[in-house]
């Protein structure tokens, strides 16, 4: 069930799915906030303060990018954008400027709730901060140390060299979002690393192979073809 006075504005132009989205939110316990349009999303997005933020791209009024780079400069709430857009440089632009996750229609119910409750568990996550230099990570049965800079998998330390290391306790930490390739390059190598995605698909291999892991069937971390990867939590296969 949600939280008591968990909010979410929904932005959606096509009323049926608006409804139905209203109220599957609703029989979930969650407060719930509608906008048919830009210009009113923003200004429900002022008056209500909502906790979440489902919104679709493709409005009548206003460019649904427009209005996540314009929440993301006002505020840090989670942004879960939901549309039929589904080319990859779209969800790429989606994400970069600030979204959290990022649904295609058509979608099923069990899957936006999932993404719902994830994106709510992280609220308050700063978009672009590295790990701390003494967080620990809890992910499944991996512990993240990063004082000691050490991995273990169920009781046993697994050795990582430091880039591989910098980029699990990178994933760990926004454990449920989904992260792009280029952000995950400028965190590990710099704002200089060069646009080539082949480095970074190399130390995700030898990651998954460190953790024993099955790109097909992936326990830990999932390929976001096209746009990037995302660790999974507790409770998601």
């Amino acid at each position: 069930m949600a939280a008591e006075g968990e909010r979410i504005l929904v932005v959606e132009d096509e009323r049926g799915i608006r409804d139905f989205i209203l109220h599957s939110l609703e029989s979930s316990g969650y407060q719930v906030e509608t906008a048919a349009n830009g210009r009113e999303a923003e200004a429900k997005f002022r008056s209500c303060c909502p906790d979440l933020i489902l919104l679709d791209l493709g409005l009548p009024d206003i460019d649904g990018m427009q209005l996540i780079a314009f929440m993301r400069e006002n505020s840090g709430v989670p942004i879960v954008v939901v549309s039929a857009r589904d080319q990859e440089a779209e969800k790429v632009q989606a994400l970069d400027l600030g979204a959290d996750d990022y649904i295609t229609k058509p979608f099923g119910i069990s899957e936006l709730m999932a993404r719902v409750r994830t994106a709510l568990r992280h609220r308050g996550t700063v978009h672009a901060s590295a790990p701390g230099e003494d967080e620990v990570f809890h992910v499944k049965d991996l512990v993240i140390d990063m004082g000691r800079h050490q991995i273990w998998k169920n009781g046993e330390e697994i050795h990582f060299t430091g880039t591989e290391f910098k980029s699990l306790a990178l994933l760990a930490k926004h454990a449920g979002k989904v992260l792009t390739y280029d952000f995950i390059m400028r965190q590990i190598w710099g704002p200089h690393i060069k646009n080539d995605n082949q480095i970074l698909r190399v130390n995700m291999a030898n990651i998954r192979r460190k953790l024993g892991e099955n790109p097909v069937e992936p326990r830990y971390i999932v390929t976001e073809l096209g746009i990037g990867y995302r660790m999974l939590e507790d409770g998601e296969r």
